[in-house]
Parts: C-alpha cells; structure tokens; sequence
C-alpha cells in the first residue's frame, strides 16, 4: 500500500496520481551506463537515485496536495486545497520541448510544495484546481 493511500483521512478520496515524466527513466539509465563504465565506481549512486525514484509519490486528493520522498528516511510535504494561493509552473528549455517541469504549490502558513519531473505540468495545474474546486463544493 503506498503512503498516499496509507494516509487517507476519513472521507478523503485519491483524486489523482501524477507519474514522472519519461526523461526521469532515460537520466536513470545514464546513471547506469555511467556506472558500467567507471567500473561500478558510480553504481551505488546510480542505485540510490533509481530507489529515491521508486521511493517517490506524488499526487492530490480531495482535501491535500501530497508529495512524498526518501529511501529509507520519509519526507513529506503536503497542503490542504483549502491554503493553496497559488500555483506556479517552472519549466527550461528541455521541459518545454519535451513536456516536463516543476509545480510549485504556495499557501498560507505552510511551506511550498515542489512536484518536479512532472509530466505534462499544465494539466497537474488544472488537476490540482479541480480538485480545490471539488472540495470547495463538498464544503
């Protein structure tokens, strides 16, 4: 069972998980590769960066933003909808042409929530609207 769901509180649905973009796997298999030619020299960190991927959740429900990381240390970072002010894409030059970047949720009284790697962040920006617009309704 993932932490999100781990985590639900009572009357709290997953309304959407947001997977990595497709570039997250071909850095991974740089990593990799590198590590095959230095000899297994950069192996262990090409290990720990293929699990800190697999140990990575990200998504929001009908009440919070969540995103979730770490390998053998957890740490999470969420907000209620109820606090989001704003949400702000970031993308490079490669993320506009390949279609990734970074979601950075502010609110009130809490820190940011950075979901990076994302694919496609326009549409993680209006699934996370909607789901504020979701549960202002069910308010």
């Amino acid at each position: 069972m993932s932490y999100i769901e781990e985590s639900l509180s009572k009357g709290e649905y997953i309304y959407q998980i947001f997977p990595h973009h497709w570039m997250v796997r071909v850095a991974i298999a740089i990593h990799f590769i590198i590590g095959f030619i230095t000899m297994g020299i950069w192996l262990i960190p090409a290990i720990l960066i293929w699990l800190g991927w697999r140990n990575t959740e990200q998504g929001v429900t009908n009440k919070r933003v969540i995103y979730k990381h770490g390998i053998i240390a957890r740490k999470t970072d969420e907000m209620r909808l109820s606090a989001i002010e704003s949400i702000i894409i970031k993308q490079g030059i490669l993320g506009r042409i390949f279609g990734y970047g970074t979601v950075i949720v502010t609110g009130r009284g809490a820190g940011d929530v950075a979901i990076k790697w994302m694919a496609d962040p326009i549409r993680v920006k209006r699934e996370i609207e909607s789901a504020d617009h979701i549960e202002a309704e069910a308010a």
